[in-house]
């Protein structure tokens, strides 16, 4: 029998492609779903584990063409800071790339020193389902303490150079608020976010900021981890994971265009209901 059926995949993989971008927990979806729908599939089965490497490249890839041009500019401008050592005036692409850097590097370091065990922690259905409320209630309440409210045009011009005057502090609280994502429930594009809210960036360029700078963070993770795919962990699940990582392109890239549009003139509150009655819901269920 094998221990994932093909459209245990596909829906998994599509599922993975929305929660990821959308600021509503893509791991902890993973754990919850299997367990409503009655499935033998447990988020530190090994098997499943080598099956998310898959969906999550395929996120990183999907995110990473999105934003070609952008990372383009970027990767010059770092390249451009590094040989002047120093970040030279009105260099936006490099000042953009160094605050994704820093908001990279606690993330991926607290990553690889948490992850194991926060996943095994916080590893239950039930306890996903309550920090999926309390997701909910972390956008509400960025929502309610963002530096500014939404204004008109908003999302026009150059997004690029407004997430770029981002403050380095801010930046790094930002990777380091990052690890809750680690807990299943708690969305990495939610904090992330919600960070951008409270540091004066509209919805548009906060969600912009959440993309760029998970695309390494989450391409990291499942670069290191393809191996577990290819040895015996990953036997009788590969066919699996590819029908589960085209599917998971495919809504990432339907997610990403639509969040973009959607920010430009609403905020992330219908989220934060969704998780926080979804959450309450499930862990009732779960309950009893």
């Amino acid at each position: 029998m094998e221990p994932i059926s093909y459209l245990q995949a596909l829906i998994l993989g599509a599922l993975q492609g929305i929660s990821e971008p959308f600021p509503i927990s893509s791991l902890g979806h993973a754990v919850i779903l299997p367990k409503l729908l009655g499935w033998n599939i447990h988020q530190n089965d090994e098997f499943f584990l080598a099956f998310l490497v898959a969906t999550h490249c395929a996120t990183a890839l999907v995110l990473f063409l999105f934003f070609l041009d952008d990372w383009k500019r970027i990767f010059r401008g770092l390249g451009r800071s590094i040989r002047e050592r120093a970040i030279p005036a009105g260099d936006n692409d490099a000042r953009l790339g160094w605050v994704i850097v820093v908001g990279t590097i606690p993330a991926g370091i607290l990553g690889i020193a948490l992850e194991h065990k926060l996943r095994t922690l916080f590893a239950s259905p039930t306890t996903a389902a309550i920090f999926l409320a309390v997701n909910g209630v972390l956008l509400l309440l960025f929502e309610r303490f963002r530096r500014r409210p939404p204004r008109p045009g908003d999302f026009e011009g150059d997004a690029d150079s407004r997430i770029a005057k981002m403050g380095w502090r801010q930046a790094l609280a930002i990777g380091t608020a990052q690890a809750a994502a680690l807990i299943p429930g708690i969305s990495r594009s939610g904090v992330t976010m919600g960070g951008g809210l409270l540091t004066g960036l509209s919805n548009d360029d906060a969600a912009r900021y959440a993309f760029l700078l998970a695309t390494p963070i989450i391409g990291a993770a499942g670069v290191l981890k393809l191996p577990d795919l290819f040895g015996a962990a990953g036997d009788g699940v590969r066919g699996q994971a590819l029908v589960g990582a085209v599917a998971a392109a495919f809504t990432t890239y339907l997610a990403v265009r639509f969040l973009l549009r959607f920010l430009e003139t609403n905020r992330l509150t219908p989220f934060g209901i969704y998780c926080l009655v979804a959450g309450i819901a499930c862990a009732l269920i779960f309950a009893f």
